[in-house]
């Protein structure tokens, strides 16, 4: 999925995001909108990805018995999202997955794009319980417990673009059946090409039996 907006961030997409009407933001994604879940950047993108899976599954080549979802980082968040809303999906891999457990991200990290959320409470220091309220709505953690898809994570436990305790509360609370692997001295780049084999091992167990 070409994510909006992200176009010019760290690879090339086509996407604007046309929305206008979001609050001052600090510079990034994590906090435009943040004032009004109805507002918030990703309910936007979670959409799009809902919108994605169904736009696959309707194409005629595909079974829509067999359609998994995964992602990494930003990914992997979006992963959850999409799992928590459409309970019927096959497999879920969120790959280190980011937007999860934000309050508890915040304050064990002041890494970006977590420290986007931060400098913006340094600043707006009156509106701590609103941007967290806001939040909560987008939060890994809670999709997972609406997730039902038979599901493989990954965390890398010296992540410190995504702390492995906010991964963990993710896949903690992941209603379906789950694995997760841990890679102990990885950073964000967790499993890389371990993770992939495990991710096709799944799907080929899964969908192969």
């Amino acid at each position: 999925m070409d994510t909006r907006g992200q176009g010019s961030n760290w690879k090339p997409g086509d996407t604007p995001d046309l929305f206008d009407g979001a609050n001052p933001f600090y510079p990034g994604f994590m906090t435009q909108g943040v004032l009004e879940p109805k507002n918030y950047y990703y309910r936007r993108v979670f959409t799009d990805a809902v919108r994605a899976v169904e736009a696959a599954r309707s194409h005629p080549a595909v079974d829509s018995t067999r359609v998994a979802a995964c992602g990494g980082s930003q990914g992997g968040g979006i992963t959850l999202a999409v799992s928590g809303l459409m309970p019927d999906l096959s497999v879920s891999m969120p790959d280190v997955p980011f937007l999860c457990h934000y309050r508890r991200a915040t304050e064990v990290t002041d890494g970006f794009p977590y420290g986007e959320i931060g400098q913006y409470l340094h600043c707006h220091r009156d509106q701590v319980e609103q941007v967290f309220n806001t939040l909560s709505y987008f939060d890994g953690v809670n999709f997972s417990a609406r997730a039902e898809a038979r599901a493989l994570f990954s965390v890398g436990l010296m992540d410190t673009i995504c702390p492995p305790s906010t991964v963990y509360a993710a896949f903690n609370h992941y209603k379906g059946e789950k694995t997760i692997n841990y890679y102990t001295y990885n950073n964000h780049e967790g499993g890389d090409s371990f993770q992939r084999s495990a991710q096709l091992n799944l799907l080929k167990s899964v969908w192969n039996g």
